[in-house]
């Protein structure tokens, strides 16, 4: 059940209406590793870094069960930062500030250990970064899964569509996959994106849940209520993190087991949003989680007769 995670290790810097963080460790990478570990382990890293980040933080990552050979450090330059503040409804934000640092020139290589994965999970990055990483696996793995942004269909669409013949599952939020269709109805979106590689798409609708479609089917996963939302950043990679973490464990990429896999990666990420960062992932136990879906299976749960 080997699982390769592609994505960012970095800096944030968050202002919401309900508190400020100071620089804490944030990136794609970073979340879908501290999610996925829960499920299976190891997983394999590939990112870049820059001397300025932690020791610490690459310790608790590889005592968590993170193989972290694949991670570039460039130790005289710096790692990326983000600067960004939630608006009030905490769906929209504005980017203060963004330091490609390392990023800027980053050339992923694998080592020999990675290139026989199972499993690939494709963080938002720069598309013809998430290609180079499929062209040097040895064998396909038996599902890739990737997160892309409406950056990059603004900047690389070309890069962006010739990635997506190799993936399986796109996970998108509701606005980018009307940007990626110019359709605005979500089925008709679905039905296109599909038509450009993709098996299985997800979208993302934060707060409202997420949709899951293959071929004509659909299945919806509810978001669950929460008293207390400090913090959306990484919440769609801690979601990314327990569905690819999860299909990895029980290595069923049945729509069946999809559907699991989507309350799973929804659950992580209710757990996220809870405090600052990756805070609360470093927090959560088994029961912790094991508790968390079942309130996701009390949120759906009914019966009804009907006459």
């Amino acid at each position: 059940m080997s699982l390769i995670v592609v994505g960012t290790m970095a800096f944030d810097a968050i202002e919401t209406p309900f508190g400020k963080s100071d620089k804490i460790i944030g990136g794609a990478a970073t979340y879908i590793s501290w999610s996925a570990t829960n499920f299976s382990q190891p997983v394999y890293q590939v990112s870049v870094i820059g001397g300025d980040f932690p020791l610490e933080e690459l310790d608790a990552l590889q005592q968590r069960g993170v193989n972290l050979e694949g991670v570039q450090v460039k130790k005289d330059e710096k790692s990326f930062f983000w600067s960004g503040k939630y608006h009030l409804d905490m769906n929209t934000r504005d980017t203060l500030d963004t330091q490609l640092n390392v990023l800027a020139d980053f050339d992923p290589v694998l080592p020999e250990s990675y290139r026989n994965a199972e499993f690939l999970m494709l963080g938002n990055l720069v598309p013809a970064v998430q290609l180079k990483v499929i062209e040097q696996l040895h064998r396909r793995p038996r599902l890739i899964a990737m997160d892309t942004m409406n950056f990059w269909m603004e900047t690389a669409l070309d890069d962006l569509k010739k990635v997506l013949k190799h993936v399986d599952v796109l996970m998108v939020n509701d606005s980018e996959a009307r940007q990626l269709s110019g359709e605005y109805s979500l089925v008709k979106a679905a039905r296109i994106i599909m038509n450009m590689g993709p098996s299985y798409l997800i979208i993302k609708k934060g707060e409202h849940g997420a949709l899951l479609f293959n071929d004509d089917k659909v299945f919806f996963a509810p978001a669950l209520p929460l008293e207390d939302v400090f913090d959306p950043t990484g919440a769609g990679d801690t979601f990314a993190g327990g569905f690819i973490g999860y299909i990895a464990h029980t290595r069923d990429i049945s729509f069946d087991n999809m559907k699991n896999a989507i309350i799973v990666g929804s659950a992580m990420a209710s757990f996220c949003v809870e405090k600052f960062g990756t805070e609360r992932l470093k927090e959560i136990s088994k029961e912790d989680i094991d508790e968390r879906i079942r309130q996701f299976v009390q949120l759906v749960n009914f019966d009804i007769e009907l006459a």
